[in-house]
């Protein structure tokens, strides 16, 4: 199919009729949602995390910088706090714990 061709002109083309109606209504990887938007609080777990109430981003409990849940990489499950970068992680457990 050349560039620039529309899905329903393909089809004309190509005599193939429409997808089922069923299908019509189903979301696919590029469809997104509405972004969300506030502080998402989430539970870490070994391995992942659960999003308890939603949001876009949960905060780094060194530095307070939003992390965007799609790239939040670093967390403690025994304090459930999450990490911007490596070095947040370092910094928090170099530091002598308050409890």
């Amino acid at each position: 199919m050349p560039f620039g061709v529309s899905l329903a002109a393909a089809r004309d083309y190509l005599g193939a009729s429409p997808a089922p109606e069923w299908r019509q209504h189903l979301l696919n990887r590029y469809d997104r949602s509405p972004p969300m938007s506030g502080e998402a609080e989430v539970k870490y777990l070994d391995g992942d995390f659960r999003v308890v109430r939603p949001g876009a981003f949960v905060r780094c409990s060194v530095t307070g910088v939003p992390i965007p849940l799609e790239e939040l990489k670093y967390w403690s499950v025994d304090r459930q706090e999450a990490y911007a970068t490596p070095e947040a992680v370092m910094q928090r457990f170099r530091a002598p714990s308050a409890g």
